[in-house]
């Protein structure tokens, strides 16, 4: 049998050489169809674990996104699911890293609300008060933030108070506690007995005169309690003169028995004290408006608004004020105020309201 030719050779390279591209052509595109299938595969897994921690199925989660360890998503829900076990010790760590450094706003705020009940059923109050206020920077209207800082300030508030009647159970503190929380209640008698026998146990403790005064008027603004909460306020003032609301107080109480211009002398005294005190400022103006000392009172009345600029009865003082000053074009200015900031808000739901207010037609 003779060699073969040259050109047979060369067409038998060329076919093997074909061959073997094909060869590798069909390897790679298998390849590349392992790796994608592996891909969806492992999205399938992320996605269904995901479903199941969303369903409440925990450990089922658990077992899926385990096999996606490189999956960002993954790592953030597969720690939430271990803090939905009480796992905490395990799962604490990647939700504080996630809450660091991830940068989807709506899985950052997952892993902060996860983070602050971690941390709190860790026993560690200091750091889920850090990571809590963090949250309520970044999202401070969400539901869940304010939901999680009300809960966490109420359990606080819980534990103090515990601690506080099993270690001090005769102190005047713990009747101070139990006055305030009669007077939550709106049982402003019990709040007034407990205020008394605080007060008793320390005369000279700051507030407690204050408190009681109050709680006598919210009591009742008969003529005796207005006298009772009268003596308590001044009894506050004689241990602490710097109190501006004590003198306020006293200064509304003179009002109601007729006194204005001892109640201007305590109205006075609290804007001394307390020059940014709105309430005391506007009290101070109708006195001087009853005294016709108009100019005074407007200067009152305008830096009331400068604070409050939403405050209707500050701008119907000035209204008053400015017309009896003289002063018709303010006090018109005054008034278009006024009855702006009392005109109700147009849009659909009044619109509603509107509607409901007409007759039906008569058949």
């Amino acid at each position: 049998m003779g060699l073969p030719s040259r050109h047979a050779t060369g067409t038998k390279r060329r076919f093997r050489a074909a061959t073997a591209r094909e060869r590798f052509v069909t390897r790679t595109i298998t390849l590349c169809l392992v790796l994608a299938a592996c891909a969806f595969a492992q999205r399938d897994d992320v996605a269904n674990g995901i479903a199941e921690f969303q369903e409440g199925h925990y450990a089922a989660a658990i077992d899926r996104l385990r096999k996606s360890p490189g999956d960002s998503r993954a790592k953030l829900f597969l720690a939430l699911a271990q803090a939905g076990l009480g796992q905490c010790e395990i799962a604490a760590p990647p939700l504080a890293e996630q809450f660091e450094h991830n940068a989807d706003r709506e899985l950052k705020r997952l892993a902060g609300l996860a983070l602050v009940q971690c941390r709190v059923a860790q026993n560690r109050r200091n750091d889920a008060s850090l990571a809590l206020a963090r949250l309520h920077s970044l999202y401070p209207k969400d539901a869940d933030v304010l939901y999680q800082a009300a809960r966490f300030h109420m359990e606080g508030w819980n534990d103090a108070i515990y601690e506080l009647f099993r270690n001090a159970p005769s102190s005047f503190r713990v009747n101070q506690i139990s006055a305030e929380v009669f007077e939550i209640q709106g049982r402003y008698a019990e709040a007034g007995a407990e205020y008394r026998k605080a007060i008793g146990k320390n005369p000279v403790a700051l507030g407690l005169h204050f408190q009681l005064g109050r709680a006598l008027l919210l009591e009742s603004h008969a003529p005796e309690n207005l006298a009772r909460a009268k003596t308590e306020f001044q009894a506050e003032l004689a241990l602490n003169s710097a109190d501006s609301a004590a003198a306020y107080e006293i200064g509304q109480i003179l009002l109601t028995q007729q006194q204005p211009a001892q109640a201007a002398q305590q109205f006075e005294r609290a804007v001394a004290q307390s020059p940014e005190f709105p309430e005391a400022l506007q009290a101070l103006a109708k006195c001087r408006v009853g005294d016709k000392r108009y100019g005074e009172a407007i200067a009152l009345l305008e830096k009331v608004i400068q604070m409050q600029p939403a405050n209707e009865s500050a701008h119907y003082s000035l209204m008053l004020a400015y017309r009896n000053a003289g002063r018709v074009p303010d006090a018109a200015r005054e008034q278009a105020i006024l009855e702006k900031l009392q005109r109700v808000p147009e849009g659909e739901f009044t619109d509603f309201l509107k509607k409901l207010g007409e007759k039906a037609p008569q058949p």
